[in-house]
């Protein structure tokens, strides 16, 4: 949808207002999942003082009618403060918080998969399981194109013949790329970075991705139940950035149809006893028993139980094929790969790459405990 030329203010002027004192008072933004299990809402209160912990933040409200999350005759949610952030928009002392949604009964929203996900972490803490989650996305117009590309065309393909489909998962010249007919959009991947930092996000790199106008970012080592909470944000600063610069975030797992790479969220894993002397044996024995689960990891990968990454994972475009599981050193095509240096080292952690840019990182990690760690089989979550 495109906007009309009216639609962008001047920064300029704003910020002559966001310099303005504002007392003792602390302006705290609530975000939280809407009922698509993608989307993220947000909302601002003013608190009297600044708060030091998740127990200092209020419960608070909203109109679930309005965000797919309940119906109009009984609409009232509740947001759970669940994690609290620096707000790298208005400043200190202001705050990001990160919610969970119940209903008018105090119980979880469909959506709200980071209860399950904590009540399952806390079961294994001792493990320490880490992960570093790897989130692809495309920055677009508010058209819908993606942006830098030419208005009614495509920019060079990504590989080095776009006739050849073998050469379809070479790299080409956009991954890690420099230069503006190669890198499309850096001011936003360098905004969003220093935002992150200073919020206090576990981002730990970024670069250039094979399709023109996609990037990456890495989050990451996070323990336990950080790692969702850690990437959410993330993900709310970019889609807050992104609006300052008048771009559109998407992390739609097939944002282009044809020969360009989708968007996915590689998903690295490990516990204490994989990071530690001979942990390859763990490693080996976590990827036979995601091998026998591979339709339940499938559903948790992506919103819409794997059918969003149906589109993505076809076996081309350095994907595995959504029907089948693989595993290999430094095998990019695979369901789990093992890098190069942990085969040597035996010991470190695996990446499952079956996850989409869309998926809620509550859920993958779940998913991952449940199997790797409880031990599960079949294709339902034991209940606990």
């Amino acid at each position: 949808m495109a906007t009309s030329a009216s639609a962008s203010l001047s920064k300029v002027v704003k910020q002559r207002y966001m310099e303005l004192p504002q007392g003792d008072k602390v302006l705290a933004m609530y975000v939280w999942i809407d009922g698509t299990g993608e989307g993220l809402r947000c909302k601002t209160r003013t608190l009297d003082s600044e708060p030091k912990s998740i127990e200092d933040l209020p419960e608070w409200n909203f109109d679930g009618s309005s965000t797919y999350q309940s119906e109009g005759s009984n609409s009232d949610m509740y947001l759970i403060p669940a994690a609290m952030f620096r707000d790298p928009f208005r400043r200190d002392p202001n705050k990001l918080v990160l919610c969970e949604v119940m209903k008018y009964n105090h119980k979880p929203t469909e959506t709200n998969l980071r209860l399950t996900c904590n009540k399952v972490m806390e079961m294994v803490k001792d493990q320490h399981p880490w992960f570093g989650m790897e989130q692809e996305y495309t920055i677009l117009g508010t058209d819908g194109h993606p942006f830098g590309w030419p208005s009614n065309g495509f920019p060079g393909p990504q590989g080095k013949d776009r006739l050849v489909h073998q050469l379809a998962s070479e790299r080409g010249p956009y991954y890690c790329g420099v230069g503006a007919d190669k890198a499309y959009g850096r001011d936003i991947v360098e905004a969003h970075y220093k935002a992150c930092l200073y919020a206090g996000v576990d981002i730990c790199g970024t670069n250039a991705e094979v399709m023109p106008a996609q990037w990456e970012f890495q989050v990451g080592p996070s323990e336990g139940i950080n790692m969702g909470d850690h990437l959410w944000v993330a993900r709310f600063i970019l889609h807050r950035v992104c609006e300052d610069f008048g771009v559109v975030a998407s992390f739609d797992p097939k944002p282009i149809q044809g020969n360009w790479n989708g968007a996915g969220c590689h998903t690295n894993f490990s516990t204490k006893e994989m990071r530690e002397d001979g942990g390859l044996k763990a490693i080996e024995e976590s990827i036979e028993r995601l091998g026998k689960r591979h339709h339940y990891h499938i559903r948790a990968y992506d919103p819409k139980g794997g059918l969003d990454n149906a589109r993505r994972l076809t076996g081309r475009h350095e994907t595995s094929n959504i029907h089948e599981f693989s595993a290999g050193v430094a095998n990019r095509g695979a369901s789990i790969r093992i890098p190069r240096s942990v085969g040597q080292d035996r010991k470190g952690y695996f990446e499952d790459r079956r996850p989409s840019a869309n998926c809620d990182p509550y859920a993958v990690t779940e998913a991952l405990i449940r199997t790797c760690l409880l031990a599960e089989e079949g294709d339902e979550p034991t209940e606990y």
